[in-house]
């Protein structure tokens, strides 16, 4: 969940940015000036600051370079009533994300807020990898014994050991990022970067400039080089997780540099050369896409030199019990809340799920078990509301109530809003509703 922190020393429109980014899922704190600001960048560590240019102690062009200084990942917007290009060229110099007008750009602000939240989650991942340095992914860690599973995992093992492009297929969640890790950390590219980016994060236009880099003056702020992706990958693996998502033109250029092992940065003239093994990813149909005239057929043949599909949960028979079993200690080991026995009826409730959002689905649903579990042992009560009723449709072919389930959800809605100490979007996202919904719940059952 990204944090952002609006800065604005008008109350109306603070609150009118404070509810446009709660309205969106974003956590967000404001400040009115630049001193509560500072204090809350150094408390709160946003992804995102939305500030104004005219404070009462200070401006915002000039806070954007303290900003940065204090939370160099911290990607830094401003807002102004009335524009000015030198303000504006001052802004970018001191380190702005962008600058806009308030009022005709109000429409653009959500868009601008996402990707520039992309960017910090970008940097954030690329200085942990940096500082795992010599953290291993194994194959033996991959939890599962279905034969779906092994399959997939035999033939990752195969294609780790070459330097062929991969491309891992299957739906969401089901592990496509840890097998691109394990592949690289198996191979004779180990000890050099792995660089992850989702291309549906990104517009085509940051996307470029992300991947590729550009030249100082290339562009209105590019007031310095700037190395992309694949400089940062060099010799090492640029994994592009939901490959289905680029945009047509930038599958062009990627196949040439597939092809050539070169490609022009923004702005300039030479090529810059790398060398790169390539692991994609997708949840899409790519064949459809092609006929479609979505994705390029060149590009995938390039891509798919060895295709490994992953199989979905509900295709991997036993293995729920087994993620499930490995989730529970890991988060009992996390919260110090120690469980000495899973109920029988707690793991047969899991396996009649569908999981359609796969292992990520399990994971979250296990750690919200633990959460409002109140004793050292996990049984059916302790699940999400929406599994305990399944379960007992199953079981009885009843289910529960009305009035008895929204009692359970009331319960449940309780339980995690301690966990989170009232803090409503961290629990919206353990519960998996939207903000707004969850305050709507709270008001109906009258949650105090």
């Amino acid at each position: 969940m990204s944090k952002i922190l609006i800065i604005d020393d008008e109350s109306q429109i603070r609150s009118l940015l404070v509810r446009m980014m709660e309205l969106e899922g974003y956590d967000v704190c404001q400040a009115g000036d630049c001193r509560t600001a500072l204090k809350q960048v150094e408390l709160y560590a946003p992804d995102v600051a939305l500030c104004d240019v005219f404070l009462p102690d200070g401006n915002g062009v000039e806070l954007v370079k303290a900003i940065k200084k204090a939370a160099p990942r911290t990607e830094v917007i401003l807002l102004t009533a009335h524009g000015n290009i030198p303000d504006g060229v001052q802004a970018i110099k001191n380190g702005a994300f962008d600058y806009i007008t308030k009022g005709d750009d109000h429409n653009k602000i959500i868009p601008l807020v996402s990707r520039a939240a992309e960017k910090a989650r970008m940097n954030a991942r690329l200085e942990q990898q940096e500082k795992k340095g010599s953290g291993r992914y194994t194959f033996s860690s991959i939890t599962g014994q279905s034969k779906p599973l092994k399959a997939a995992i035999v033939l990752a093992q195969k294609v780790s050991a070459t330097d062929v492009p991969v491309l891992l297929t299957g739906e969401t969640g089901t592990g496509k990022e840890v097998f691109a890790q394990a592949i690289h950390c198996n191979g004779k590219r180990a000890k050099q970067n792995f660089v992850a980016v989702n291309c549906s994060s990104f517009s085509k236009e940051l996307l470029e400039s992300e991947m590729f880099g550009h030249r100082a003056g290339s562009f209105t702020g590019a007031t310095k080089d700037k190395k992309g992706l694949f400089e940062e990958a060099d010799n090492g693996t640029l994994f592009l997780d939901e490959i289905g998502e680029m945009a047509f033109v930038m599958q062009a250029k990627l196949l040439r540099i597939l092809e050539t092992g070169q490609y022009i940065k923004i702005g300039d003239t030479k090529p810059t050369h790398v060398n790169v093994r390539i692991i994609a990813a997708t949840n899409r149909n790519l064949p459809q896409e092609i006929v479609a005239g979505r994705f390029r057929e060149d590009l995938f043949y390039r891509l798919s030199v060895v295709e490994v599909h992953l199989p979905p949960l509900r295709e991997r028979q036993g293995d729920v019990k087994l993620l499930a079993t490995h989730f529970v200690n890991d988060f009992a080991a996390k919260l110090a809340h120690p469980i000495t026995e899973i109920a029988p009826a707690f793991l047969e409730a899991l396996e009649q799920q569908p999981w359609r959002g796969n292992i990520r689905e399990l994971r979250n649903a296990m750690e919200r078990s633990l959460i409002v579990c109140e004793g050292n042992r996990l049984d059916v009560s302790d699940l999400p509301f929406d599994i305990q009723n399944t379960h007992y449709e199953q079981a009885d072919g009843g289910g529960m109530g009305r009035f008895e389930l929204a009692a359970m959800e009331k319960r449940h809605i309780a339980r995690v809003l301690d966990y989170t100490k009232g803090n409503k979007t961290e629990a919206s996202r353990l519960l998996k509703i939207g903000l707004t919904t969850l305050y709507r719940k709270i008001e109906e059952y009258k949650i105090g």
